[in-house]
């Protein structure tokens, strides 16, 4: 049974309570008299008996405390009141209506596209879990994965063209909604393994001097400044790069050593390269987010809700 509960704040309950119990099915009878104009015509439409229809209205004008038809011999037209009931019923059965397709349609999803913004960060394996579990809830749902640097996809965020996006530094939270990822990505080097600086457990800034550096223009501008300050413009920065993979190729080659976060590159002995942490330690935290008012596809938002709640469960909130 559907029933509207009634305060001060509905524009409909005149004396604050009045209304705090009226069924939707009767607001349906209500309004199909109202249009009919005559109780026999509205019950053969809404095949109920007219006596039981009669008596759903006498009990709701006397919940009400108005009369809301003046009743002719053989029609029946609204008062004020009735006028006024009628607007605000017509308001509240397109509202339950709209909301009963829209929840009617999320259980008929079984798919949809998604597309996304990532900067390079190991805790994109978050995205991936919720990713996982999500396709055995929505099997024919399809991701799209853009790569960039926070600058880069937060721009096709505000253009439309993805529906989140992951960024490497806190968000501007006067246009955007944030979920805060559990860990944080660590700071390092990658260099040969048969460096001399390999020998090394942390790199201190020290360690950097006359070092061809690579790094990304954001993490050398915010990061690695961050790190050390003003000390940073004195680094010899000889190239940069958005994707680390590509760097750890251009250090292989002996092109120099990379700035960037732990566990992107393969670094086992296999692969001839090894991280190690800067001294102190630098930290940088990850971010998913969306545009303040944004308008989701359901689908869209049905992955927000399942990564939230993966990492609501990670973090115990």
């Amino acid at each position: 049974m559907h029933n509207i509960t009634g305060c001060a704040a509905h524009p409909y309950c005149g004396d604050g309570e009045r209304i705090n119990q009226m069924e939707i099915r009767v607001l349906r009878y209500f309004l199909e008299i109202a249009r009919a104009g005559n109780m026999t015509r509205a019950a053969e439409t809404l095949h109920v008996s007219q006596p039981t229809l009669s008596k759903q209205i006498k009990d709701l004008e006397q919940e009400l405390g108005k009369k809301l038809f003046i009743r002719k011999s053989t029609s029946l037209s609204l008062t004020d009141e009735g006028m006024l009931l009628r607007k605000r019923a017509e308001d509240i059965l397109d509202m339950v209506d709209k909301t009963t397709d829209e929840f009617k349609a999320l259980d008929e999803i079984t798919g949809g596209e998604v597309h996304i913004g990532c900067a390079e960060s190991y805790q994109i394996k978050y995205l991936a879990q919720a990713i996982h579990s999500f396709k055995k809830k929505y099997p024919l749902f399809r991701y799209h994965l853009t790569s960039g640097n926070t600058e880069q996809v937060t721009e096709r965020l505000d253009r439309g063209l993805i529906d989140f996006a992951v960024i490497v530094e806190p968000p501007n939270l006067s246009r955007y909604n944030y979920l805060e990822l559990p860990e944080s990505d660590i700071w390092g080097l990658i260099m040969k393994n048969d460096d001399p600086l390999a020998r090394k457990n942390t790199i201190c800034f020290e360690d950097l001097a006359d070092l061809d550096l690579i790094c990304s223009e954001q993490g050398m501008k915010f990061d690695i400044a961050r790190w050390c300050g003003e000390k940073a413009d004195t680094l010899n920065l000889t190239g940069t790069l958005n994707l680390s993979y590509n760097g750890s190729v251009f250090v292989k080659e002996g092109l120099g050593y990379m700035l960037t976060f732990d566990k992107l590159i393969k670094t086992d002995s296999e692969s001839g390269l090894c991280f190690r942490p800067l001294e102190p330690v630098l930290e940088t935290k990850m971010y998913v987010i969306w545009k303040k008012y944004q308008v989701f596809t359901p689908i869209a938002e049905l992955l927000l809700d399942e990564l939230k709640e993966q990492i609501s469960d990670r973090t115990g909130e």
